[in-house]
């Protein structure tokens, strides 16, 4: 088993981005660009390794290595975006690690990419890439290629030996369950589930019951033999089942208008547990999205417009306005989720002048943001 945050230190140190391994600052999914060059990279790491698995570490800077950390990446849809961009789609995988000295809130993102031995190609346009196009590693740079091309596998037994030099071991294991327990969550009640004799879990929040149901909030879920967070958030209220072969989490979002809110199911992710060391996550997007009168709706979504014209232009806002914009994200969403197709486009309008109020209603845009991923996606 391998622990994650070995290998990305692996990495790092092994040496400069390479055929098989690169390093962001950040990513952006959010925009055709962002999408576009995530694309790429993904086509010129599967196809520059058909043998073995290639990497992307998010959150590092580029000079001198230093990790510097993202949010926490939980879109679980993301293997939908390379299936509906890319003819011959690797199986990726993104995995949000915990490094001690980051903040809570902070995490180094890992994407794992697992050729088919097949040349990977954009499947259609996007951004300035065409349909058909072919990319490839020339050092650490993703490169198009002509159509007639060879792919070669030079980078398998560096790669091995890459992984071998993380894999997992109980010292790291017990120091991470009693630093988890005892220093990062001491605030707060803490639980740990072993599975098989060889997975732990373990997780923290406050605790709430609801009609004899237990749920949570500032929940914090990791697998503690990987240093993978499997979720984390300081907002949503999350239902945890376990058994001897699964561990299930069941997350809740919180919608409403006027005052009138309530929880509805998002999403569910089961992580199933094998005698023979392995596990496989299953996500399950459960949302029925809320209905509301069309008529109440125009009157917000045309109230929001206006409030993002007034941000461009600079003019105060009112108290009244103030209070709209606290729940700009969430009504925009939910317009979305009402069949207004362009509130989507409002609503990452309005990302750089929430971004400067920062703070709840930054997270606001970032909660928003996710469930309309997951919902397209889906």
């Amino acid at each position: 088993m391998i622990n994650k945050r070995l290998l990305i230190k692996n990495l790092l140190a092994h040496n400069d981005e390479s055929s098989f391994y690169d390093k962001k600052r950040k990513i952006d999914l959010g925009s055709k660009e962002g999408k576009a060059k995530f694309l790429k990279h993904i086509c010129a790491l599967s196809n520059s390794n058909p043998a073995n698995n290639s990497f992307i570490v998010i959150g590092v800077e580029d000079e001198g290595n230093e990790i510097r950390g993202v949010d926490f990446f939980d879109d679980s849809k993301i293997q939908n975006l390379i299936n509906a961009y890319l003819t011959n789609p690797p199986l990726i995988s993104y995995e949000n690690v915990m490094f001690p000295h980051l903040p809570d809130d902070k995490v180094v993102g890992l994407v794992t990419i697992r050729p088919t031995g097949e040349i990977t190609s954009l499947r259609k346009n996007i951004w300035k890439y065409w349909g058909g196009s072919i990319f490839l590693r020339d050092g650490s740079i993703s490169m198009p290629k002509d159509f007639d091309i060879e792919i070669k596998d030079v980078n398998s037994e560096i790669v091995k030996a890459i992984e071998n030099r993380a894999k997992n071991n109980i010292e790291h294991t017990l120091d991470s369950v009693i630093d988890f327990i005892n220093v990062r969550h001491s605030d707060l009640p803490s639980h740990h589930q072993v599975f098989k004799e060889q997975f732990v879990v373990c997780w923290a929040g406050v605790p709430k019951q609801v009609k004899g149901e237990t749920y949570y909030s500032r929940v914090d879920i990791e697998l503690i033999n990987e240093q993978v967070r499997l979720f984390y958030s300081t907002l949503d209220e999350v239902s945890i089942q376990y058994n001897d072969d699964s561990f299930i989490i069941t997350e809740y979002v919180h919608l409403g208008l006027n005052e009138n809110y309530q929880y509805y199911p998002l999403e569910e992710v089961t992580i199933t547990f094998y005698e023979n060391g392995f596990y496989n996550m299953q996500t399950e997007l459960i949302f029925d999205p809320p209905k509301f009168n069309k008529r109440t709706l125009y009157h917000i979504y045309n109230s929001n417009n206006a409030l993002i014209e007034k941000l461009k232009k600079g003019i105060s806002l009112r108290p009244q306005d103030e209070k709209d914009l606290r729940h700009l994200p969430a009504t925009y969403l939910i317009c979305y989720l009402n069949d207004f197709q362009d509130a989507k486009e409002k609503l990452h309008e309005a990302k750089p002048f929430l971004k400067q109020h920062g703070g709840k209603l930054y997270q606001s845009y970032k909660d928003a943001s996710r469930i309309l991923r997951k919902v397209r996606y889906n």
